[in-house]
Formats: structure tokens, C-alpha cells, sequence
């Protein structure tokens, strides 16, 4: 019976929690993609006027794989099982950490989104001077529509900690931050489906030489799931908060 439970409670959250949390608190999600796109469009503009700078941040080996015309992913091809699940890893360890450095007050949390900013940025720079632009977003795409939302929302996940860390209003600190960690590690929980989903991808769909179109196509299709995903569930305002923030396997 309490098996049952437990994976009613599971479902429950995937189903109806995780989306009505993720639209209660859209707005820490968007304020780290703000912070990931200011740091984008800032480094991708700096690295193409200035070579160097692109230099300083990839290195000498990932530049000269990209001067050849060459994509860095293809090794991945070659162990796919492993790399899906390396690729996996990383990306937990990212949104955690995103997640978690929410504590120092956010300044973490905004240090990591800019740090991924700026790499894309640089990434996308180099791509675009050396004429890869098909070969770098055709890699990112399929993988990248599950993998990016989930990386904003640890990141929405670490700055609603530093809010309520920050901002009690009228609740003492401490309850103010248990309530705001509690909201925050159920958003973090509810990204682990999509980052699995993305690590497959990476892993057997994104390194391979699958045409292009393909990709795209799988990108939209996987892109329009979460979004219909993320808009459904019970409306956070006749949700009772009890039920909003329950934890997947909690009894109610």
C-alpha cells in the first residue's frame, strides 16, 4: 500500500505539481534566462570584434578543431551509452549546483548562468567566423530545448532561495527560507525528467550526422511537449498550496 502511495504521490507531482509550481514562480525562471542571455548576446558581440577574446576562453585545441571545420563532438558517437550517461551526470551537477548556490544570497546562482551565458556566446562567435553555424545549432537544438529550460529553472530555483533569504516580508528569515527552499528543491526535482530526456539525445541523437532538418524537426516537437507540458495541471490560484509544493511521495 505504501508503494502505491509513493508512486500516486510521484505522479501527482510530474502531472499536476511541477507545472503549477513552475507558473507560480515563472519569474525567478526568468530572471536567469535574462542573466544567461545578457552574458550570451554580450560575449557572442565581444568575440566577434575581437579574435582574441574567443581565443583567451575556448583555447588553442577547440579553436583549432573549429578552424578545421570540425565539430569537438564527435567522439561521442563512438560511445554513445557512456557518453549519454556522462552527459547526464553533468548536467545534474550543473542544475544542482545552480540550485544550491542559491544560499550565497544568489550571487552563485547569477555567477554560474552568466559563466554558461558566456560560453555559448563565445561558442556561437567562433561557429559564426568560421561559417559552422549549421553544424553548431543543429548539434544544440534537439537536446538543447530540454537541457536550456532546465538549467534556467535550477537557475530560477537558486535565486527564489536568495529571495527568500533576501526578502522575508512579514515571515522570520528562517521560515521565509525553509518555505522558499521547499519550493525551490521541488522545481529543481521536477527538471530531472527533462534533463534525462536531454542526455539521451545528446548522447544518440546530436553528435550524429542526421540531417539537419531532422534535428530541427525533433527540436520543435520536443519544444511544443514542454511547453504544453508546463501549461498544464491545476491553475497554482485553485490549487490548494498544500497540494502545490507537495513533494513527489509525500502522503496528504
Amino acid at each position: 500500500m505504501g508503494r502505491k502511495v509513493k508512486r500516486r504521490g510521484i505522479w501527482t507531482f510530474y502531472k499536476e505539481g511541477f507545472p503549477a509550481i513552475f507558473r507560480a514562480t515563472f519569474s525567478d525562471t526568468l530572471a536567469a534566462f535574462v542573466i544567461f542571455l545578457s552574458a550570451g548576446v554580450a560575449s557572442f558581440l565581444v568575440g566577434m570584434g575581437d579574435p582574441a577574446f574567443i581565443q583567451h576562453l575556448l583555447g588553442p585545441l577547440m579553436i583549432e578543431t573549429i578552424e578545421k571545420h570540425q565539430m569537438w563532438t564527435h567522439s561521442i558517437v563512438t560511445i554513445k551509452p557512456l557518453a549519454s550517461s556522462a552527459i547526464l551526470t553533468n548536467n545534474l551537477s550543473v542544475s544542482f549546483a545552480t540550485f544550491a548556490l542559491g544560499i550565497t544570497a544568489g550571487v552563485g546562482t547569477v555567477y554560474m548562468m552568466l559563466v554558461n551565458g558566456l560560453l555559448i556566446g563565445v561558442i556561437s562567435a567562433a561557429c559564426w567566423r568560421e561559417g559552422m553555424n549549421l553544424q553548431l545549432w543543429s548539434f544544440v537544438a534537439a537536446h538543447g530545448i530540454l537541457e536550456l529550460p532546465a538549467i534556467f529553472i535550477a537557475g530560477g530555483a537558486g535565486l527564489g532561495i536568495a529571495r527568500g533569504l533576501l526578502f522575508p516580508g512579514t515571515l522570520p528569515r528562517r521560515e521565509s527560507l525553509a518555505q522558499a527552499g521547499a519550493r525551490s528543491v521541488r522545481l529543481v526535482l521536477g527538471t530531472i525528467p527533462l534533463l534525462l530526456v536531454a542526455g539521451f539525445v545528446e548522447g544518440f541523437v546530436s553528435p550524429t550526422d542526421l540531417n539537419p532538418a531532422i534535428k530541427f524537426l525533433l527540436s520543435g516537437a520536443l519544444g511544443t511537449l514542454l511547453v504544453l507540458y508546463l501549461l498544464s495541471g491545476t491553475s497554482p490560484q485553485r490549487q490548494a498550496p498544500s497540494s502545490a509544493v507537495a513533494a513527489p511521495g509525500s502522503r496528504r
